[in-house]
């Protein structure tokens, strides 16, 4: 039946080419640094934190980083700027503030001043 042979194209069937999107071996996602494409990037705002830890909790990246049960920033190679950090924190504390790539270079007024644009939208 000619379905139970490889078919080949160019010269090579499938079985000879190499997998792809597969990640070979365990525990080496670290080497692979995905916040280049990030557009929004977490502040974290350290005066306003009450380390519950739920950004922590909730990062699908790992991305925040605690130090003795405290939130001390993130790491911005693994971090794609979902949001989902700044969405967890519990409202009244908004200790996490989602900026455009850039903007936390800037002083605090930057910060505030976009937070302000997005809320009003």
């Amino acid at each position: 039946m000619a379905g139970d042979q490889p078919q080949k194209r160019g010269g090579a069937n499938w079985r000879d080419l190499p997998a792809g999107a597969v990640i070979a071996g365990g525990a080496n996602s670290a080497a692979f640094e995905t916040g280049d494409w990030r557009t929004l990037k977490p502040v974290h705002l350290p005066e306003r934190c009450i380390h519950c830890l739920l950004c922590w909790v909730f990062c699908p990246d790992m991305a925040v980083i605690v130090e003795d049960g405290r939130v001390v920033g993130f790491d911005y190679k693994h971090c794609k700027g979902c949001g989902i950090c700044a969405k967890e924190c519990p409202s009244k504390v908004n200790a996490i503030d989602m900026v455009p790539e850039g903007a936390e270079d800037a002083d605090r007024s930057t910060v505030s001043e976009y937070r302000g644009k997005e809320k009003s939208r």
